[in-house]
């Protein structure tokens, strides 16, 4: 279903009626009067004109679904906006609010007058808390005040958007990938290469002046055929850790009948444990190809497998003004892990270089790309992770390859980690 939000108008006073029913009002002390109804028309467009809000309507495929938007506030003394929301009762339970709420997340980091998104919904609407707590949000506390002539006890979710801040901090690790040859004792040049050999998964790499390239070429063999079909990748990564052959334990499985084939050395290169994680590293535009960079859990403990996808880049989904940009939270195979991830639109040119980093806590994580906020995942993996950086060549379905225009490179300036507050 196609979910948009358009300035809300003149003409959209009839769904603040749609919506003044007990039901639809029963979290808020009930209906308001008519005379109330039309000073809240008013006010939505006086403080749209203003600039003092953003008053939207939730269209879905065309046709009025609820209304969402948010104002200027003060939260604790700290200038914040504020978001409250409605959808009609046929589109509840669909994802239109979660969709509606994450678009207007995005209007609100987009605006950037204010770094805190606030909101409000009542201790007894298990709907609008959920959606909070599923966009981000982290709960402060419970509040009660008079509301329509009685009292209304909320709960209080906030969102800190703000950008990035590393004034004053000081990484534990700054990688240029200078010199002549990639450290070995940081890094290792291979796709986890226990789920096949070193040979099969061996990096094609350069490192000097201008940072790591990591190269797929014509001659690159798929690295595992009979467990990953044609696809061809060129990685390394910052730890290794796997069992005897013919043992199920090894790191990243990707499927449930893998078995360890040729036995690795234990490799403990650059784990981190909270902090912030930072890659500054250019996309390829290619339908073929795609570029990552995941830390992912050590894995000494099998559940210790979640993954922090800082930046997942699709050649075919780039374009000529942007592209989209996958971060979150994925499990992997933790059980204590729920998947939190989405795709972000970034404007811009994603084949230069650009930042993409996480600032990730016991608490929660918070992705960044420039700097700029992107998304908050309230969850978090609390185990030693190692970096994952990589570009995959996906096979076509009628088994041919692009051949001009290999060879296909991902370059990387820099990958930086600083240690936690």
């Amino acid at each position: 279903m196609p979910i948009t939000l358009s300035r809300w108008s003149a003409d959209d006073f009839g769904m603040l009626e749609q919506a003044n029913t007990p039901g639809m009002t029963a979290h808020l002390g009930g209906p308001e009067t008519a005379e109330q109804l039309r000073e809240r028309q008013a006010r939505y467009l006086r403080l749209n004109a203003s600039g003092e809000a953003c008053m939207m309507r939730i269209d879905v495929d065309g046709s009025p679904a609820g209304g969402i938007g948010y104002w200027l506030t003060e939260h604790d003394g700290v200038p914040a906006f504020e978001a409250g929301w409605h959808v009609e009762p046929q589109w509840q339970g669909k994802g239109v609010a979660r969709e509606a709420l994450r678009q207007l997340i995005r209007l609100v980091a987009d605006d950037g007058r204010r770094a805190l998104l606030v909101a409000c919904p009542g201790v007894d609407n298990p709907g609008s808390n959920g959606l909070c707590r599923g966009a981000g949000f982290e709960l402060q506390r419970s509040a009660t005040e008079p509301w329509r002539g009685g009292e209304l006890t909320f709960n209080i979710w906030v969102l800190d958007l703000s950008p990035l801040d590393l004034s004053g901090r000081v990484p534990d690790v700054d990688e240029r990938f200078s010199g002549t040859a990639l450290d070995i004792g940081r890094w290792w040049p291979f796709y986890t290469p226990h789920w096949a050999s070193r040979d099969a998964a061996a990096a094609r790499l350069r490192v000097g002046d201008g940072g790591l390239g990591l190269r797929i070429d014509s001659d690159t063999a798929p690295w595992a055929p009979d467990l990953d079909g044609e696809l061809r990748v060129s990685h390394v990564q910052t730890g290794q850790f796997s069992g005897p052959v013919g043992t199920a334990i090894g790191q990243h499985r990707f499927r449930d009948d893998l078995v360890v084939r040729e036995e690795q050395p234990e490799h403990r290169g650059w784990l981190v444990r909270h902090g912030v994680i930072e890659v500054r590293m250019a996309a390829i535009r290619h339908p073929d190809v795609m570029v990552a960079f995941w830390p992912i859990g050590f894995e000494s403990a099998p559940d210790d497998c979640g993954e922090l996808c800082i930046a997942e880049i699709f050649g075919s989904d780039l374009d000529d003004d942007g592209g989209w940009v996958g971060v979150g939270v994925k499990p992997q195979n933790d059980p204590r892990l729920r998947e939190d991830f989405e795709k972000v639109r970034v404007d811009g040119d994603l084949t230069t270089m650009h930042d993409y980093a996480v600032e990730w806590t016991p608490h929660r994580v918070r992705f960044f790309i420039d700097g700029r906020w992107v998304k908050t995942v309230v969850q978090s993996i609390d185990y030693p992770v190692q970096f994952m950086l990589d570009v995959y060549e996906f096979p076509r379905a009628d088994g041919s390859r692009d051949t001009a225009a290999l060879p296909h490179v991902l370059r990387v300036e820099r990958v930086r980690s600083f240690p936690p507050l």
